[in-house]
């Protein structure tokens, strides 16, 4: 079984992609659809890591529970042998490759699925450039710049490309966002949920972005400078928008919901959904609709502007002072 670099080194010097033509890759199925909307073709899923529990999510949704008939998890790659043929199993996946690349040619799309975010781009890179629709697990990637040329290299590519929150991408949050438009005046807004800066996958890109994310979709994406506050394990966090909104951030640890409350001229109101989630979820159907028809449910300058913020934020748990969010 290839290690996560090996593979990132065997793709970026042995892969002349860019000699290669589009339709050579498996990205005939995409074409196809754009070309014929009505027709919902069948969909050859990889996915790139195993070590996230949303690999078994994804191989469950699609191969066991067939919430999208016609969809199906074929080819996953795992950081370790132990890792994929758990997923394999768990799915059921039906093969397990030993470089990613092998997926080349084999699948209609693809999910890039680690635990750290640094890992997301070099492993998606050749997929997208050989015209694979790419859905890249949150965060999209750990440095704005890397992710400004990656989504540049997409866009020349023409391959349809998307990353966001599952807690943002939902029909909750959507329907919060409705609601905050009858509210009136809002002055603070206080959010709980679980994150930790010291995690080994990223400190505060890891969960961050469930707290983030849905902020963004919710009140704007216009945070103008963050900081974050933190004594001995206990953090939190302060943003400010460019409108003056303040959101204060309590990183929770003794419970992994999410609670949001803003200050009203009426008070303190918790803000809670009207709707039912719908099953499959408002964040795979976007997913899957984007593997075949090429809509990205998300803008490039969405994705970063929440990766900005969490950059900033990591600034500032070292040096312990107000950082810009640049995009």
């Amino acid at each position: 079984m290839n290690t996560r670099r090996s593979f990132i080194k065997t793709v970026g010097a042995g892969t002349a992609l860019s000699a290669i033509p589009f339709t050579t890759f498996g990205a005939t199925t995409y074409r196809q659809n754009l070309e014929n909307p009505s027709v919902e073709k069948p969909i050859r899923i990889g996915i790139i890591g195993a070590e996230n529990s949303h690999t078994m999510t994804y191989a469950k949704m699609f191969n066991t529970d067939k919430k999208f008939p016609g969809v199906e998890v074929k080819y996953v790659w795992g950081e370790t042998e132990e890792l994929a043929k758990k997923a394999m199993e768990f799915g059921p996946i039906p093969n397990v490759v030993k470089n990613p690349s092998e997926m080349l040619g084999k699948i209609d799309a693809l999910i890039v699925d680690h635990r750290h975010a640094k890992f997301h781009l070099e492993a998606a890179a050749p997929f997208v450039k050989a015209g694979i629709p790419t859905f890249i697990d949150k965060p999209f990637c750990y440095r704005v710049e890397e992710g400004k040329e990656f989504l540049v290299m997409a866009r020349e590519a023409g391959t349809p490309v998307s990353s966001y929150s599952t807690i943002a991408q939902s029909d909750s949050t959507f329907d919060i966002a409705d609601q905050i438009k009858s509210l009136g005046e809002i002055n603070n807004v206080v959010r709980y949920g679980p994150a930790d800066i010291e995690s080994p996958f990223g400190g505060i890109f890891f969960y961050g972005v469930h707290l983030i994310q849905p902020l963004m979709y919710m009140f704007g994406e216009d945070i103008k400078v963050v900081k974050v506050n933190k004594y001995g394990k206990k953090a939190g966090a302060l943003l400010i928008f460019e409108s003056g909104l303040q959101a204060n951030l309590v990183f929770s640890s003794l419970h992994s919901g999410w609670e949001t409350f803003v200050e009203t001229k009426n008070g303190v109101v918790e803000l809670k959904t009207r709707v039912q989630e719908t099953d499959p979820a408002r964040c795979y159907r976007d997913m899957v609709e984007m593997f075949r028809t090429g809509k990205e449910p998300l803008k490039h300058k969405s994705i970063l502007k929440n990766i900005a913020v969490l950059e900033a934020m990591e600034k500032s748990v070292s040096s312990e002072k107000w950082e810009e969010v640049i995009n």
